[in-house]
């Protein structure tokens, strides 16, 4: 993959942030601008929504949409995609690495003044909101990659690499059919039109952190409120994992979703959406206060 950005968005995929029940908003995380949709109320307790490798933020809008009874969700453009920012290219991980995203969330929580939020993260995002979980009243991680350096990321970069050169063919839904046949007809083509805004470097570079950056760890270190969801037929999160994700942090509850793969709220929208709003409302019960 080349290290010069060449992402496109053309302007029908653009328009489609006119059917979206949110509002745009800009943060700055040091020189990086920050795209996040913030779909109220204004009032509800905070959900930073951190997406996956190359999920842009409209492509979680079937979920947020699905939570504003319970909670405030925003969802971020993570750096490097839709219409946040490159990274300035700094480090091993030309400013990919978890360091840095974690830096963005706390950019999100600060800017906007979003007092004790929670966090909910999908592969990638999942590893961002267990990194940045300290900033955080809960994190919810819904299958973050187990990857790393004695284990490859089970989707090949040259996979992700052909993907992208699809999008910037001009793909369409029924292209998208193709390889994630179960999915809602929106959500193809959400990715149809938004992939192409993913920049080449951002999936090289945390498709190596993947490898690099060992999620275990930071899952060992998580003390505050956390709920883990997985698909049960994941690749990225396997049964043996689930043993030593239990075994290394028996407090967090682990959830797991029967039929879904790794994309559990595509896969399986229905039980998956059930499952989030549950841990939801348990980490909301556990912060508000008793009633005598």
């Amino acid at each position: 993959m080349s290290a010069v950005s060449d992402r496109v968005l053309t302007q029908p995929a653009l328009a489609e942030l006119a059917n979206v029940p949110a509002t745009s908003v800009w943060v700055r995380s040091g020189s990086v601008r920050l795209h996040v949709l913030d779909y109220g109320p204004a009032d509800g307790v905070p959900l930073v929504v951190l997406p996956g490798i190359t999920s842009p933020a409209i492509t979680m809008d079937f979920v947020a949409r699905e939570l504003t009874d319970l909670v405030r969700p925003l969802v971020l453009d993570i750096r490097g995609r839709g219409l946040s920012d490159d990274a300035p290219g700094a480090g091993p991980l030309h400013g990919y690495d978890l360091d840095a995203y974690a830096s963005d969330v706390d950019a999100v929580i600060d800017q906007l003044q979003l007092s004790d939020p929670v966090l909910l993260g999908h592969s990638m995002g999942a590893r961002i909101a267990a990194k940045a979980a300290s900033s955080a009243h809960g994190t919810i991680l819904a299958d973050p990659p187990m990857s790393h350096a004695d284990r490859p990321y089970p989707t090949t970069l040259d996979t992700f690499a052909a993907q992208l050169d699809q999008a910037r063919r001009g793909s369409d839904a029924d292209e998208v059919a193709a390889s994630w046949p179960r999915w809602p007809r929106r959500e193809q083509e959400l990715r149809a039109g938004w992939l192409a805004s993913c920049s080449r470097t951002a999936i090289a570079a945390t498709h190596a952190g993947f490898e690099s950056e060992e999620f275990l760890p930071l899952w060992e270190k998580l003390t505050g409120p956390a709920v883990l969801l997985f698909g049960k037929d994941s690749p990225v999160v396997t049964p043996e994992d689930v043993a030593a994700l239990a075994e290394a942090n028996p407090a967090h509850p682990l959830v797991g979703i029967e039929n879904a793969g790794h994309m559990i709220f595509w896969d399986e929208p229905e039980p998956a959406l059930q499952a989030l709003r549950s841990a939801l409302q348990d980490l909301l019960a556990a912060r508000s206060p008793a009633v005598p």
